[in-house]
């Protein structure tokens, strides 16, 4: 029987962490020099992911009837299209065309973003502020990988992507109603297994060697830590 590196025993002490926003220390450069794939995967992906979020916080404004919930919304899509605009402008100032760099990546991820859209807005909300959190976090640790720019790109997934208030929506929609809280609390555990594989599949292509196992599972440790916090933030169980 598989145990995926998500699902073994958490060290108590001694996991090598996700770095702050813009420390790029040596460790995870090491960790994931031999693993990240090439440039332009990289590059694609990533600019594929904020189109996505802006997408579904898009459709989201579109079926939210109450207004400050919709200015709210309205600011996370515009991070989130500023973001997928500045990952889009490094790819042409690198000489490439977006739309041919993107477009391997968007089968993939639209299946995945399909995956986590929830029956309801709350759900759906939750799957952007999850997802988005950890892929972010995953991709800013990639970016240690790729010179100046990744430094850039690092800039660019630190940036402000404006979604505390739907952590104030979904806090005050579970706040004293126990059944909110147990759905989305779940909701938010089914989203954890999708948004790894994506950023398991972002890897180099090819089959992940025990060593090489050893040198990404601290990582995502870290990863399933933040997201640990991001639950407890909203008074969900994670």
């Amino acid at each position: 029987m598989v145990t995926w590196f998500w699902q073994r025993k958490r060290p108590t002490s001694g996991a090598l962490s996700l770095r702050s926003r813009g420390d790029f220390g040596g460790a995870t450069r090491v960790d994931f020099e031999e693993l990240a794939p090439d440039i332009d995967t990289f590059l694609g992906q990533a600019a594929y992911l904020q189109l996505g979020f802006f997408e579904t916080l898009s459709e989201l404004i579109a079926h939210t009837p109450e207004l400050a919930q919709k200015e709210s919304l309205s600011r996370a899509a515009g991070a989130a299209l500023e973001k997928h605009e500045q990952l889009v402008a490094v790819i042409r100032d690198r000489g490439g065309d977006p739309t041919a760099v993107m477009l391997p990546f968007r089968e993939q991820l639209d299946t995945f973003r399909r995956a986590t859209h929830g029956v309801r807005p709350e759900e759906t909300m939750l799957s952007v502020h999850i997802t988005a959190g950890m892929l972010d976090d995953f991709y800013l640790a990639l970016a240690s990988s790729y010179g100046d720019t990744g430094r850039r790109v690092a800039r660019i997934l630190r940036g402000d992507d404006d979604r505390q208030a739907i952590v104030d929506i979904i806090a005050a929609k579970i706040d004293g109603d126990i059944e909110w809280q147990s759905l989305l609390a779940m909701w938010g555990r089914r989203l954890v297994g999708d948004t790894l594989l994506v950023a398991r599949a972002a890897l180099a292509r090819r089959e992940l060697r025990i060593a090489d196992e050893e040198k990404v599972e601290p990582v995502f440790t870290a990863l399933m830590a933040a997201h640990s916090r991001r639950m407890d933030d909203m008074g969900l169980a994670a």
